[in-house]
């Protein structure tokens, strides 16, 4: 390493170098996250609580709620906290903890995303057979594994970026840690870590984004084939909140990635949609597009209400 000086702690990007912005960007972000909770939260409880919505579809829908809550929390906070001080400061090791927390998330819900895609398919192509496919078991090892691929995945990256050196810069050129923004900044070797991190996200993000358009290429091929206008736009319907989350998580996934880095917090727009906004549309997304769920809230603030008369 020679002379190198190794950091203990990593300084975050600046939202804004105006107090003011900062104290306006605090309080937007602060509604954001609060909604995000209680937005999923709402749909985490109407999912639990009503029978009608004991479906795979609103299975997925759950742990979609879920993971949404754990991908902004684990971001957000650190990010409210950096907006208030002086010091943007985060230590090596919550760094890496961070960037572990946001891979791993990350990974479940694009794996999530293409088991829902692959659920529609059934549902519209094969409705007959939708139960005894998409069983209370398939369903619950779909999602285990989705989290247990994302999480190994995750860990394996992590565990060889624990040995890196940190020492060419504290500065990164983001508001949250992610691998791919640590890397540069280490005076150790991460070839192998590039490379293993170009890997994951080829066979991960990429693998699943190919099996959700495999699936849509199905559902359309299956609804053109249907002769009744009612039973096409029903089929449709059923679909559409869901591919409107996937727009939104691999477009601005891609978009963060895929633009060249200058050092402008106008970079943050597209990551801040990613791991911020996204979190919060996503059951506003389903609760204003779908029927049983809207009844489904309706029912339950009926018996909240009465409950207290």
């Amino acid at each position: 390493m020679g002379n190198h000086s190794v950091f203990s702690e990593f300084i975050l990007l600046r939202l804004s170098s105006d107090t003011q912005t900062q104290a306006l960007l605090f309080v937007l972000f602060l509604v954001i996250y609060l909604l995000t909770l209680m937005g999923n939260l709402v749909m985490l409880m109407v999912i639990r609580a009503d029978s009608h919505l004991h479906t795979p579809m609103y299975f997925f829908l759950e742990q979609l709620s879920f993971l949404d809550l754990c991908h902004s929390s684990v971001t957000v906070p650190k990010m409210l906290e950096n907006l208030l001080s002086e010091n943007k400061t985060i230590f090596v090791q919550g760094c890496l903890a961070q960037a572990f927390f946001v891979f791993a998330t990350g990974g479940t819900e694009a794996c999530l995303l293409a088991v829902m895609a692959y659920d529609r398919y059934v549902a519209i192509s094969s409705p007959l057979l939708y139960g005894q496919v998409m069983s209370n078991q398939v369903c619950v090892r779909l999602v285990g594994s989705s989290w247990g691929l994302a999480f190994v995945d995750a860990l394996i990256n992590i565990l060889l970026a624990v040995n890196l050196d940190f020492c060419e810069s504290q500065t990164i050129p983001h508001f949250s840690c992610e691998l791919s923004s640590l890397f540069p900044l280490s005076c150790s070797d991460t070839s192998i870590n590039f490379i293993l991190l170009l890997c994951s996200s080829v066979l991960h993000f990429f693998g699943s984004f190919v099996l959700i358009f495999f699936s849509y290429t199905r559902i359309v091929s299956t609804i053109v084939n249907i002769s009744s206008t009612s039973s096409r736009s029903k089929a449709f319907s059923t679909c559409s909140s869901h591919l409107t989350t996937v727009i939104l998580f691999y477009g601005s996934g891609f978009l963060s990635y895929l633009l060249p880095t200058s050092g402008s917090p106008l970079e943050m727009i597209f990551p801040l949609q990613y791991s911020v906004v996204t979190p919060m549309l996503n059951p506003l997304i389903y609760s204003l597009q779908n029927k049983k769920v809207k009844a489904a809230v309706r029912r339950m603030f009926r018996k909240y209400v009465n409950s207290f008369t």
